[in-house]
């Protein structure tokens, strides 16, 4: 039987927002996790972009795959692609995922991968660029550091350390808001 499943890698992880049958530790392989794309909508605007994940091409990463029950998935998928596709700023591929833990498996999940040609890529920055796009960003989902520390504490609690995550993340927490700040102190 064909089953359903969904990777996420950035604010999916933790405010999935869809209905699922089972969440397991997932790593895909040929993409990794970076704070590529210039957010327009959910955290940043066009005059005064944030910065968010994407998988950009090479390496892996770690994250968490989604089992979505079959008479749930056009549901999900319709919800997916209307939250990350809102500029089209992603490639919705279906990769080899492999599941982590207990019953260590493959499976084909639905990802987000960034388009590397549409013109909110922003390839590789450096800190003092990401941090400022982090500091500044704020959209309908709201400001763009939180996302970047929920981000973080929850790779923590995966056992995940990304050294340049982390240290945008020690940056930006006295600057943040109190429950951001928290969140990520107490992990």
């Amino acid at each position: 039987m064909q089953e359903n499943w969904i990777f996420g890698y950035g604010s999916l992880m933790w405010r999935p927002g869809f209905a699922f049958a089972e969440q397991r530790r997932a790593r895909l392989r040929g993409l990794h996790r970076r704070l590529c794309v210039y957010s327009h909508v959910h955290r940043g605007t066009p005059e005064r972009p944030g910065l968010v994940m994407g998988l950009d091409r090479g390496g892996a990463c770690r994250g968490i795959a989604f089992r979505v029950e079959p008479e749930d998935w056009p549901e999900t998928l319709a919800y997916l692609r209307a939250r990350e596709q809102v500029t089209n700023v992603y490639l919705e591929v279906s990769r080899p995922v492999q599941l982590l833990g207990h019953d260590a498996r493959e499976v084909t999940a639905v990802a987000f991968a960034v388009d590397r040609s549409h013109s909110q890529y922003a390839g590789k920055l450096g800190l003092e660029a990401q941090l400022a796009l982090i500091g500044q960003g704020h959209g309908i989902s709201g400001p763009c550091a939180d996302y970047v520390l929920s981000t973080v504490a929850h790779l923590r609690e995966l056992g995940v350390e990304d050294r340049l995550l982390q240290t945008l993340a020690e940056r930006l927490a006295p600057e943040a808001g109190y429950a951001a700040r928290a969140r990520f102190l107490r992990t």
